[in-house]
């Protein structure tokens, strides 16, 4: 009877040492486990091209997914659909013109979307036009026709930038047209110059085969224009709800910008492989022309990254606004949050 029940109470021993390890092993797991991925529906507020690089970088390289992120894309037909589905809550998060972002603050029922990262640390806003046409700086559009797509965004800075250099804007014959002949209009010499974005119409008219010699690129920003470009905008309640992932976002973006930097073409390849008949050297071209321009500037090697200047920004405003009236004129601050950048050093690139 002994020895039945020594043994017997060494089974119990040995039982619950077999449950205490199993439940410590469980609850281990629970504390471990990988939180689930946070999903982020992310709208371009027009069609892919190669200025988008880095996002599509950061989803190849799994910059997202380490994150914690399950990061989708589609495009909208402009900024301001884009704005509307941050409003709506339809995308988290969206690439948009700031510009339009201070426009449409102005509404009384306006949602309170704020820019969280500049990825355009200057906007692409450009007068392309031919030398052989007369025209080798801004003041020489006088008396000049130029080319207008509908809905162009450059148009409403033009009345700031023709104040600020001297130009009487009735002096300058607008032309509209779609923007689908924009450049063919220009090629063929029926208008003079035409109006967009530096990285677009310029590369597509050294494509269309206009000599790289005869085109003068007159961007806004060597002439005044202070405006900031694109920008990634955030829905206020998911900022709010789960600022971790914005965090994470911008961090992930941040890498994929310096592998773009680091690998133009590789980033190239991954941008023309989504778009439909994408041609992988214009697109390497117009991608080093938007790090040049846009991207790169003396301000980002010195401040980093996504950020921006609360006086430059005041100053675009008030540029913004002559062209338009505002109900109440915002401020820096409420079109910018700089809460999810990384310190600057992390923002730094070469």
């Amino acid at each position: 009877m002994s020895k039945f029940k020594t043994t017997a109470l060494r089974c119990l021993l040995a039982l619950s040492i077999s449950l205490a390890t199993l439940v410590a092993r469980g609850v281990s797991a629970v504390e471990t486990a990988a939180p689930s991925s946070v999903a982020i529906h992310f709208t371009f507020d027009r069609p892919f091209d190669a200025s988008m690089a880095p996002f599509f970088l950061a989803a190849k390289d799994g910059r997202f997914s380490t994150e914690r992120l399950n990061v989708t894309f589609s495009s909208a037909t402009g900024s301001p659909e884009a704005l509307a589905r941050v409003a709506k809550g339809d995308s988290e998060l969206a690439l948009v013109d700031i510009n339009e972002l201070i426009r449409f603050r102005n509404k009384d029922d306006a949602a309170p979307i704020k820019a969280v990262f500049v990825l355009f640390n200057r906007a692409p806003y450009a007068i392309v036009a031919r030398k052989s046409r007369g025209i080798n700086a801004l003041p020489d559009l006088d008396g000049k026709t130029v080319g207008v797509a509908d809905g162009d965004l450059s148009m409403r800075l033009w009345p700031a930038l023709a104040q600020q250099n001297g130009i009487a804007t009735s002096h300058v014959k607008f032309h509209k047209m779609s923007a689908a002949v924009r450049e063919p209009i220009l090629s063929a010499g029926q208008v003079d110059a035409v109006a967009g974005f530096s990285y677009l119409s310029a590369v597509n008219l050294r494509d269309r085969g206009v000599p790289g010699a005869d085109l003068v690129v007159l961007r806004y920003a060597d002439y005044g224009c202070e405006a900031y470009g694109f920008a990634v905008v955030a829905n206020a309640a998911f900022a709010a709800a789960k600022p971790d992932a914005v965090k994470g976002f911008i961090s992930a973006l941040i890498a994929g910008i310096a592998a773009t930097v680091k690998e133009p073409a590789r980033a190239a390849d991954e941008a023309a492989s989504r778009i439909d008949g994408g041609d992988r050297d214009l697109e390497l071209e117009r991608l080093r022309t938007v790090l040049a321009d846009n991207v790169l500037t003396d301000e980002v090697k010195r401040n980093g990254l996504g950020g921006i200047e609360p006086l430059r920004l005041e100053r675009s405003i008030d540029q913004v606004a002559q062209d338009f009236k505002f109900r109440k004129r915002p401020t820096a601050s409420d079109i910018f949050d700089d809460r999810f950048l990384p310190p600057v050093a992390g923002r730094l690139i070469n």
